[in-house]
């Protein structure tokens, strides 16, 4: 007998409501070289499960990494007396679970590659080359290329008779190089995020040729102007800088958990309240964000989520007005949604799901629109790339972005560099500032590895997307 049979048939023996199983084992590979010294390479392996016992409108969860009939049994006696013990502390009639179905299905990401059969001495091999042709620029006084690989083996089931087998993982580059002055040292990096595929997307970055611009860049940075005083600018914003001002504007603003007050850790609540559903302006006419965890090569997109529920397209914001959340089974009920968006996710055995950021994504214009078209349209702005520094209120309204890398822009071209260049805005008046999105042609994805969340903390993963966009009368200035 399987140990998420024996487990489920503990959970129905002592009368839970519902209960569910995350067996999993999760590898992760990390190498870091610093210029051409390997600093560290580790390969760490993690397995176990965790059960989830519903029992009178509220949650148990415990866990272990000992797999034998006795503590299997165990553990879900432990769920179940946690359940219990917090239903009697309760608000009201406590949590409601959105109804489910069952499913036996299993997912794979798809991989032409699989990293973790690529010799340690290939990956090495072609970090030194990278390193070593950033280092060959005079002024470059440190090449960083750290390198990630992740996989997670997962089975599920649970008392509805879901049986799932899902496997995903993830690869993620990072490259830096930091040139140095008298008078500065400034960074340039290349990094889109993580990306759910194999080692063929690394082949496919001709990462040498990156190295190359990256060191140039860095250089130019370097010995580049500031803006000195702060004023209402035009922004045009590139698809690597967007996927974090979404993330921290639109996705967490918009998970429901957070929205419901349930969770306040890492910069607080959310101002996107349920009565704004249907009628509040998040953004102009053409801001379109989807949550999408059925998205090619996202971090999200895993079949189902670890609620048992299949994974999702939606509008959360159509056409600039807010209309749904991502949600899970026992949040969406919370606002009277019949099902969950399936967007319920645990980082390790060891973690309890939580309500996650979907693969969520702005949409690409409808018109034909190229860069270098929304540039030249652009008498007075500043041309952003690249994540930096931020900031934001405790409501998910109020915040402020730097950049990796900027281009002022006089008179429809790109007059200079810049560096040290932060905006401020707010929600409302930022998305809605949106004017002009480029086409599909250019819209890409960015994915984030590391989004903390949750008491004790949980790293969880989604993919973000834009094409280059431009906001009007934006307070843009120089940072110190």
């Amino acid at each position: 007998m399987e140990y998420s049979d024996i487990a489920m048939e503990a959970a129905k023996s002592l009368g839970a409501d519902y209960a569910d199983i995350r067996i999993q084992k999760s590898t992760t590979e990390m190498i870091l070289l610093r210029n051409l010294s390997l600093k560290n390479t580790s390969t760490d392996v993690s397995e176990g499960y965790g059960i989830r016992v519903f029992k009178n409108g509220a949650w148990g969860f415990a866990h272990s990494n000992i797999f034998n009939k006795e503590q299997v049994t165990a553990t879900v006696r432990r769920a179940f007396d946690i359940a219990q013990l917090s239903a009697q502390v309760k608000k009201g009639k406590g949590l409601s679970l959105a109804p489910e179905r069952s499913y036996l299905a299993s997912y794979r990401t798809p991989v032409k590659i699989d990293p973790f059969m690529v010799s340690l001495k290939e990956k090495v091999d072609l970090m030194l080359e990278v390193n070593r042709i950033m280092m060959n620029y005079e002024g470059i006084r440190q090449a960083l290329f750290y390198l990630i690989t992740h996989k997670d083996e997962k089975i599920f089931a649970s008392t509805l008779g879901t049986h799932l087998d899902i496997t995903t993982q993830f690869i993620n580059p990072m490259v830096t190089a930091t040139a140095v002055t008298a008078e500065d040292s400034q960074s340039r990096t290349f990094d889109d995020g993580g990306r759910a595929t194999g080692w063929e997307w690394i082949l496919e970055l001709n990462l040498t040729e990156k190295a190359k611009q990256i060191a140039e860049e860095a250089l130019i940075k370097v010995k580049a102007d500031t803006l000195k005083e702060e004023k209402r600018r035009t922004l045009i914003l590139d698809p690597g800088h967007l996927g974090l001002t979404m993330h921290e504007s639109v996705g967490h603003a918009t998970e429901l958990d957070r929205v419901l007050g349930w969770e306040a850790d890492y910069a607080g609540l959310s101002f996107a309240t349920p009565e704004k559903l249907g009628n509040y302006k998040y953004g102009s006419d053409i801001v379109n964000f989807v949550g999408d965890n059925n998205l090619n090569e996202g971090l999200a997109t895993a079949g189902f989520d670890d609620d048992g529920v299949p994974n999702q397209r939606w509008y959360i914001i159509k056409d600039g007005i807010l209309t749904e959340y991502g949600s899970t089974r026992d949040t969406a009920p919370q606002i009277g949604l019949e099902h969950s968006r399936g967007c319920s996710r645990a980082t390790d055995y060891y973690n309890q799901p939580i309500n996650r950021i979907p693969n969520l994504y702005l949409l690409p214009g409808k018109k034909e629109l190229t860069p270098a078209q929304l540039i030249a349209d652009t008498d007075d702005g500043v041309f952003i790339q690249g994540r930096g520094a931020y900031s934001i209120d405790q409501h998910r309204l109020n915040f402020q972005f730097g950049g990796d890398f900027f281009w002022e822009i006089k008179n429809g071209k790109l007059f200079r560099p810049l560096k040290k260049v932060l905006y401020k805005s707010c929600n409302p008046e930022f998305w809605n500032s949106c004017d002009a999105i480029c086409d599909e042609r250019f819209w890409r994805p960015f994915g984030v590895i590391n989004c903390g969340k949750g008491q004790p903390n949980q790293t969880g993963r989604m993919t973000h997307g834009a094409a280059p966009a431009r906001f009007r009368n934006i307070r843009v200035g120089g940072a110190q």
